[in-house]
């Protein structure tokens, strides 16, 4: 019964003095009232009394100088001194600079539109019978009608034309259409369409096994 008051009672005294500890942490963390400094430096308050009261700072007097004016006063800027250079430095620069300019291009000659050539009303053709070897050379009305050469051979003529001076060849130009008619009395069948050049009848003329036909000249 003894021991247990005994720990009660340390136990209450515990409580109390952790009470007073917190007590004592609470009021060390609070902020407090200001009160007035309590004079503790002897030596220092004599020496503040026996040394004399600051002065107020010297005021500098203004720079010995006119007065600013009224008005802007307007700047005058130097004169541009140019040196004089020597006239075979000048011509050196000159020379200099003509070399350095970019040389004109030449203009370029623009060909010459060639001329038209000339058509003509009447395209001449030459043909031969390979089977008889009867040859002829006969006209044919360019857009008009056809011309029948040993009864089967039909030319008819879309266009004629000669070249003009300035061509290196001196030619006639005819766009041909040639059809063979069966001796039967059928349907015709076209056997060439294009153009003859009577400069070259062998590579642009009608090569048939009955008949060959090529384009000789143009006229009026």
């Amino acid at each position: 019964m003894r021991l247990n008051r005994l720990l009660l009672g340390g136990a209450a005294l515990t409580a109390v003095l952790s009470a007073g500890a917190v007590t004592a942490s609470v009021l060390q963390d609070a902020p407090r009232d200001a009160r007035p400094v309590q004079s503790g430096d002897p030596i220092g308050d004599a020496l503040r009394a026996t040394s004399p009261a600051p002065s107020a700072a010297p005021v500098e007097a203004p720079p010995a100088a006119s007065p600013a004016p009224a008005s802007p006063v307007p700047v005058t800027p130097p004169p541009v001194i140019v040196v004089a250079q020597d006239a075979a430095v000048e011509e050196a620069a000159q020379a200099e600079t003509e070399q350095e300019a970019p040389v004109a291009e030449k203009a370029i000659d623009q060909p010459e539109v060639p001329a038209r050539r000339q058509r003509r009303k009447f395209a001449v053709v030459q043909a031969i019978d390979k089977v008889t070897a009867e040859t002829m050379k006969f006209e044919v009305e360019v857009g008009g009608r056809p011309v029948r050469f040993n009864r089967t051979l039909i030319v008819a003529a879309r266009a004629c034309e000669v070249s003009t001076p300035d061509e290196l060849t001196q030619d006639s130009i005819a766009y041909l259409d040639v059809s063979l008619a069966p001796r039967n009395q059928g349907e015709p069948r076209q056997i060439f369409r294009g153009w003859m050049f009577a400069s070259s009848p062998a590579v642009s003329g009608l090569q048939n096994p009955s008949y060959d036909a090529w384009v000789v000249g143009c006229k009026d």
